[in-house]
């Protein structure tokens, strides 16, 4: 689902990505943030 999705907002060549599932976070976080930069 998640491709079909984010073909349907971009073109290729697709923007880079990331997904990653975890039971918790460390030191009680309620968020993960993951940047990705290019130049």
């Amino acid at each position: 689902a998640m491709n079909e999705v984010y073909a349907s907002f971009f073109t290729s060549p697709f923007p880079a990505r990331s997904a990653v599932a975890v039971k918790t976070l460390p030191k009680d976080a309620l968020v993960e943030i993951e940047c990705i930069a290019a130049k």
